[in-house]
């Protein structure tokens, strides 16, 4: 990489090996993070990775915890809001995860991008928990790959998508956050092989008894990625799927409601609770942004419905 990475601890937000210019922009891109927070950083991106152009490549290596450490490329629009130590990353998912400390789970992080819940869910304070992040982006996976490295190897990673069934696909798309096999192969892009959540049973990886928390990140193919778990998916575990704010239909919800085993669960940020969903009309309430994802748990596990309604009474305990 050539130059060693800056250095940021959220914790204490102390900024190491940044010259005067890059701890200018470290500044501006916090500042833009606080400021356009208050509209779901619309416009966030693109500022970001205006300011990007100005910097010199390297790497940013931010401290998460204690030992969890997530580097990307100084400046990238998208994980440059970390560098606002207010601002909380999914954090009904880390609500769920923190909560899940004590449970011997396996996360399966599908659309890992550069491995930032892989790293997170393996570090001492998530539990240390196995992971097995999954991207198919040649762009993305040496940076994937980076993280497990940059934090002793202690997550795997598997280069492919997740599918209905296995086989080739096209990834396109332009921003690394958003790449998706969608289209088709008429789209054109990079092709990638792909694979079911089941095969990862059939080939050894995981057996079918264990518990898991299944991150579907994978940007318009949910349907098929669940449609390819059914086995997985009847075991102890729940899927953590994005429901987009710009579908009305509640595409993604709506199928594991009507066409699945699976209870749908929606984090209520006006309760504060994880609620259990019959009628999709509160999404309508909740998804309040087009240009942002909301995510959406299935689980037919009641070990897991269980933990949920445990999540839930410590939150009414904290709020009292």
């Amino acid at each position: 990489m050539g130059q060693s990475p800056i250095q940021f601890d959220r914790a204490s937000g102390a900024l190491e090996g940044a010259n005067l210019w890059e701890r200018t922009a470290a500044l501006a891109l916090a500042t833009g993070s606080k400021i356009s927070s208050h509209f779901s950083h619309r416009g966030y991106i693109g500022c970001a990775n205006l300011l990007r152009k100005t910097l010199a490549e390297r790497n940013i290596a931010i401290k998460l915890n204690e030992d969890a450490v997530f580097e990307f490329p100084y400046g990238d629009g998208y994980w440059s809001k970390l560098l606002n130590r207010s601002y909380h990353y999914e954090d009904e998912l880390e609500l769920l995860f923190r909560h899940s400390s004590d449970v011997d789970y396996t996360l399966i992080d599908c659309g890992a991008n550069y491995g930032y819940w892989s790293v997170l869910v393996s570090s001492r304070p998530f539990g240390a928990h196995r992971a097995i992040a999954i991207e198919p982006s040649s762009q993305n996976f040496p940076k994937l790959a980076n993280n497990a490295h940059v934090n002793g190897d202690r997550f795997e990673t598997m280069k492919c998508a997740i599918g209905a069934r296995r086989g080739t696909a096209h990834l396109t798309g332009t921003k690394h956050e958003a790449f998706s096999i969608a289209g088709g192969a008429n789209a054109g892009g990079e092709e990638v092989p792909v694979i079911a959540l089941d095969d990862l049973i059939d080939e050894g990886k995981i057996a079918s008894d264990g518990r898991y928390l299944i991150k579907l990140d994978v940007e318009g193919v949910e349907v098929e990625a669940i449609k390819g778990g059914s086995r997985l998916l009847a075991g102890d575990s729940v899927i953590l799927c994005e429901e987009h704010g710009n579908d009305p239909d509640h595409t993604v919800s709506r199928y594991i409601l009507e066409q699945t085993p699976l209870q749908l669960i929606v984090y209520d940020p006006r309760s504060n609770r994880l609620e259990t969903v019959t009628e999709l009309s509160i999404l309508d309430r909740i998804k309040v942004s087009t240009h942002v994802g909301y995510n959406v748990f299935g689980t037919q596990s009641a070990f897991w419905q269980n933990r949920i309604s445990a999540l839930n009474a410590d939150a009414a305990r904290r709020m009292q």
